[in-house]
């Protein structure tokens, strides 16, 4: 994974020392919340319902063991004793006292970790697929070119205040596990027909009130060309997206009101204007940082012993684990296990200390001291031998961390709604709580199988409602919470916005209506179909019916 070189390392001390000197004049009285809000947010530290809430950046969800021990110490010396695992493959401290903010800054980048541009209008923390590296789907592991794409938008001083944030995820395999399609750019890394490896550039997508899948802008760009490309996209949005309306200031609308051939027309005539070879990085340059990728130090010809497949067969709870939690290997032998961080007592994606320090014991015997961190608010360790799989498992088991319903209907992809955020306009833990405790059978999930439920508490779309099978928003009217439904979301490569089924429901009666649903389904399906193939081979109106039990 990469390691910070001297002009990483100068520029996060050098905003580290900016930022005391911002608090200490904040806490004196000095700067005003005003004059404090856009230094702070420049920092990551946002203002939530009870107190600031610090937001960690972890570049494209990959950090190591040593940054995880050191994670797991800050939130017991700074905090409450856990962190929370975001949607962006960040990580948020919930509960961090202003005074010692410059503390937790300095202590993150003693192991080269910061929280740049995790806030504000700029271009965010660049996400990728949790896998990258380690599946054999991918036509190369996308992050070399995320970390490129980090060092180019890092303070950038042209993107720093953008009319909104910017969003950019990057994958190299067929089966889009980064959601791709709903970020300001989805980058998806591939060969064209004369086996040159390159970008297929998708723009315009994005969550939030007004919910749109992103369309090709350029369905093959040579890898030099990326950076140039990228900066006049970037020069045409910061020129023409709105200002005088933040919630018409995403490039998506951008896009939509302009027209995609309009808007492609727009960047290729500001490409002309530029020097590509100004911004345009080096061979030379792509080779070192990706030497920093360079595969572990796997051992040939492994294959699984006797004793794993012992192991199965005499367990039915490490077999179903195996099955629900591990996903395949592209080296023989080796296997990456996720790690589920939605057991039914905690709020979907938080993680205790204690649990993070296990993770990172694992992960320094077993996986090469890498973790990984999931826009589903999981965790994965991707490069495990299989016949150390059992001992995984066994230490997770120890810590709370051994749910086997990855995929499935429990792993509930939940905002901190009205318990922590100001923005909030309904409770979205207790909800998901609720739903992961109708369904806590684990025989019962597994006979569900494949199905994402993702939960809102505001219309901002933090729990990315919109493109969950059952997709679930939070409102209020008149002091009342209420729920709206939307059903046929889909954040696969096969990207979708649900559909609303109609008026909200009481947090009761939603349970209610999804075990209706769900039953509905399993009595419905064919053969190996999901819930979201039944959905789309049947459409809306009968699981509306169940929905509403107007069946």
């Amino acid at each position: 994974m990469y390691r910070y070189d001297e002009f990483d390392h100068e520029v996060v001390q050098s905003r580290v020392k900016q930022f005391r000197g911002q608090v200490k004049r904040r806490l004196e009285g000095a700067l005003t919340e005003d004059q404090f809000r856009p230094l702070r947010l420049q920092n990551g530290l946002y203002l939530q319902l009870h107190a600031y809430m610090l937001r960690i950046a972890i570049p494209y969800g990959t950090l190591n063991s040593r940054q995880l021990r050191q994670l797991a110490m800050i939130s017991e010396k700074y905090d409450r004793g856990y962190g929370h695992i975001t949607t962006r493959q960040n990580m948020q401290l919930n509960w961090p006292q202003l005074p010692e903010v410059p503390e937790i800054l300095q202590d993150l980048a003693d192991v080269e970790m910061h929280c740049f541009q995790t806030s504000g209008n700029c271009i965010r923390n660049v996400t990728s697929d949790p896998f990258a590296g380690a599946t054999s789907d991918e036509i190369e592991d996308p992050r070399p070119t995320a970390e490129l794409l980090r060092q180019w938008s890092t303070m950038h001083p042209e993107f720093a205040f953008l009319p909104r944030k910017f969003k950019i995820a990057v994958t190299a395999a067929p089966n889009d596990r980064a959601v791709i399609k709903a970020h300001d750019i989805g980058i998806e890394i591939v060969k064209n027909d004369q086996g040159e490896i390159g970008y297929h550039i998708i723009v315009g997508g994005g969550l939030g009130r007004t919910p749109i899948i992103g369309v090709t802008l350029k369905e093959f760009l040579p890898r030099t060309e990326l950076l140039p490309y990228l900066e006049a996209v970037m020069r045409v949005y910061n020129r023409y997206g709105r200002r005088d309306n933040k919630y018409k200031a995403r490039i998506k609308i951008l896009v939509t009101e302009t027209g995609i051939d309009a808007f492609r027309q727009m960047v290729d005539a500001e490409y002309e204007t530029l020097e590509p070879s100004d911004i345009a990085v080096s061979e030379e340059e792509i080779a070192r940082i990706s030497s920093y990728f360079a595969p572990p130090d796997f051992r040939d010809g492994l294959s699984p012993s006797n004793f794993y497949r012992k192991q199965r067969d005499e367990e039915p709870d490490f077999d179903n684990w195996v099955s629900n939690n591990v996903s395949k290997h592209k080296v023989d032998g080796y296997a990456i296990a996720n790690i589920s961080l939605k057991p039914i007592d905690r709020a979907p994606g938080d993680i205790t200390a204690d649990q993070m320090r296990v993770i990172a014991d694992l992960a320094d015997e077993y996986s090469f001291s890498e973790i990984r961190t999931t826009h589903q608010q999981n965790m994965v360790l991707p490069h495990v031998q299989q016949d150390d799989l059992y001992k995984v498992y066994q230490g997770l088991k120890r810590a709370d961390l051994a749910a086997d319903n990855i995929g499935l209907i429990t792993d509930i992809i939940c905002c901190p709604g009205m318990d922590y955020c100001a923005l909030a306009t309904a409770r979205s833990i207790p909800v998901s709580q609720a739903i992961a405790e109708r369904f806590s059978d684990p025989d019962r999930q597994r006979a569900i199988g494949e199905m994402s439920i993702k939960i809102s508490g505001c219309i901002n779309a933090c729990g990315h409602h919109h493109v969950g099978n059952i997709g679930i928003l939070g409102l209020e009217k008149a002091g009342v919470e209420f729920y709206q439904v939307k059903l046929g979301g889909d954040s696969s490569e096969n990207a979708a916005v649900g559909k609303v089924t109609g008026p909200g429901f009481s947090q009761e009666e939603l349970v209610d209506g999804i075990e209706r649903m769900v039953d509905f389904y399993l009595d419905s399906k064919n053969d190996n179909e999901r819930f979201i193939d039944t959905y789309n081979r049947l459409g809306m109106g009968p699981f509306k019916e169940v929905l509403y039990g107007t069946s």
